[in-house]
């Protein structure tokens, strides 16, 4: 079983065994719960990270309407550190190296799929 599937497995269980969905909306909660813990709180969160890490127009692109910008995971852990990653990898039974290349992989697609209609949600 590949990492993906591990980790979609994963997300599907933790959203109470719910099955079908976009890999980005089965992996959303898991991603961002986890992301929490270490004190990014929500969308607007996460992309004001990106913003100010140097990757304005990435996370523009993920949030719009259009095509989503590709990000390399150099970048990923650049923007949340070493330390986020190692918790993330730890709580998806993966390494830092292969936490930080599944979210440059995947997290386009989720902050997009948590940003309907080009807009990041109000937080609570």
């Amino acid at each position: 079983m590949g990492l993906f599937d591990s980790l979609t497995n994963l997300a599907g269980g933790l959203l109470g065994g719910e099955g079908g969905g976009s890999p980005a909306a089965q992996l959303a909660g898991p991603v961002m719960a986890a992301l929490q813990q270490n004190g990014i709180n929500g969308v607007g969160d996460l992309v004001q990270q990106f913003q100010q890490g140097g990757f304005a127009e990435h996370a523009a692109s993920w949030v719009g309407n259009g095509q989503n910008q590709p990000i390399e995971a150099s970048a990923i852990q650049q923007v949340l550190g070493q330390p986020v990653l190692a918790d993330l990898a730890a709580k998806f039974g993966v390494d830092p190296q292969q936490a930080s290349s599944l979210l440059a992989q995947h997290l386009p697609d989720i902050i997009s799929h948590l940003t309907p209609g080009g807009q990041v949600p109000a937080q609570s």
